[in-house]
């Protein structure tokens, strides 16, 4: 049977077989982003590695994952069994902010990497979760057991982790469909021209840099950040930013186009606040040793009950310590 346009496969659906066909609504999209979009916990690069070896077809023929769909195609296959999760369980300090039998909401330091990945093969937060909850291994289909979202090694706060199959599904659900309300707190550079305001630029990666992202890609997607100042320093300003997007390095890669990049980043903030005489002058290094970028309220639906629930981690210690040095700076002034 064929699914309503835009209905969402299950993974179990997928690993069956699936078929659907592409409404009039849908022309002209990518076919690796129709399938991503239409089955749960399907990445964009899965499906395009999956089209590339022929599990997924239009028409039953073979197409390139760039394939721009027609109204009428069908789109059918099946997603093969990923590997079970290969963690070693290690302990590894995170804190958890609540934890029941479906899910943990983790409070995640700084400069811990959050899954393996090359050069990081040990002493992520995953080897972390194993250890903490041995059942989690295998949950996701993926080398990620538990993860259904990510953040920078380097930016601190929430983050939701799925203990068992059904509660991946639902929150990654909850994730495709931008339902999740996600705020963050974000130290940047200037003063800002306004109380609130909205970056809306698209997203892709950098043509030259390609660790990097860029508003100036050849090949991008929409994306849109809404910030608001909660306070001005000299200098600085401390943001309170949300996302209706969720691009990689969203909040990094807009507010350092529009001038006002993150207080220590390493790929888009650069330069030295206040220069040899500025509020961080005096510090070992002449800035944070990070992005000042914290994942700082989260809400969603409980993925058992669908209670609605949201949770708040306070601001790592480094960041207290920023905001500190700069509302001393300006008193001093």
């Amino acid at each position: 049977m064929t699914p309503p346009s835009d209905a969402l496969l299950s993974p179990a659906t997928a690993a069956a077989g699936f078929s659907f066909s592409i409404q009039p609504h849908e022309a002209g999209q990518r076919l690796d982003a129709l399938v991503a979009f239409r089955i749960i916990d399907l990445s964009r690069s899965l499906a395009a590695k999956l089209i590339a070896r022929g599990f997924i077809r239009v028409n039953t023929t073979p197409r390139k994952a760039g394939y721009r769909v027609k109204p009428g195609d069908v789109v059918s296959g099946q997603i093969p069994a990923a590997e079970p999760a290969a963690c070693i369980p290690e302990p590894v300090d995170f804190g958890i902010l609540y934890e029941d039998q479906a899910l943990i909401v983790v409070n995640k330091p700084p400069g811990l990497v959050v899954h393996p990945a090359a050069g990081h093969h040990s002493g992520t937060l995953v080897h972390g979760l194993v250890h903490h909850c041995p059942d989690l291994q295998g949950v996701g289909g993926e080398r990620r057991p538990g993860i259904v979202h990510r953040l920078d090694k380097d930016t601190s706060g929430i983050l939701l982790v799925a203990k068992n199959q059904a509660a991946h599904v639902h929150l990654s659900r909850q994730f495709k469909t931008r339902s999740i309300q996600k705020t963050y707190l974000a130290i940047v550079r200037g003063e800002m021209p306004a109380e609130s305001g909205a970056v809306s630029l698209p997203i892709g990666r950098h043509p030259v840099d390609r660790k990097k992202m860029s508003t100036r890609s050849r090949r991008s997607r929409t994306a849109e950040t809404r910030w608001r100042l909660r306070r001005a320093f000299q200098g600085a300003s401390l943001l309170e930013v949300a996302l209706k997007t969720g691009r990689t390095h969203q909040i990094r890669v807009h507010l350092a186009a529009i001038g006002h990049g993150i207080l220590g980043d390493p790929l888009y903030g650069k330069g030295r606040l206040g220069g040899r005489s500025g509020p961080l002058s005096n510090w070992a290094a002449p800035s944070p040793s990070r992005q000042m970028l914290h994942a700082w309220r989260i809400g969603f639906q409980h993925p058992a009950t669908n209670i609605p629930l949201a949770f708040e981690a306070p601001l790592p210690r480094d960041m207290v310590e920023t905001l500190r040095r700069l509302a001393a700076w300006a008193c001093s002034r």
